[in-house]
């Protein structure tokens, strides 16, 4: 068995548990393991990006878990980061051009 911690933050709070897996649990079993989904039913555990100290796991269904490891399970985007830049961009070239 090994001890991680799995963590979710909503908008209004986050959840931190420690919960203890047997070993080769992958990251995706360890969510679900750790039951902490059913705090938030808007997030899908088939889904959902996962990654493990800020770093995203490429394939959640195979990756293990090791032991210390705490689990973040990440909300989508509300927006594109990149289409947000374009459309600062676009606004402040408009001023430059209304104030030379």
């Amino acid at each position: 068995m090994v001890e991680i911690e799995v963590v979710h933050a909503a908008e209004d709070r986050q959840v931190l548990l420690a919960v203890t897996v047997p070993v080769g649990t992958s990251v995706r079993e360890a969510v679900r393991l750790s039951r902490i989904l059913e705090q938030f039913p808007d997030v899908d555990a088939e889904t959902c990006v996962l990654g493990i100290f800020g770093k995203v796991v490429a394939d959640a269904d195979l990756r293990a878990v090791h032991a210390g490891d705490r689990i973040e399970v990440y909300r989508p985007l509300l927006a594109d980061p990149k289409e947000i830049r374009r459309l600062r961009a676009a606004k402040a070239a408009l001023a430059r051009q209304r104030n030379p």
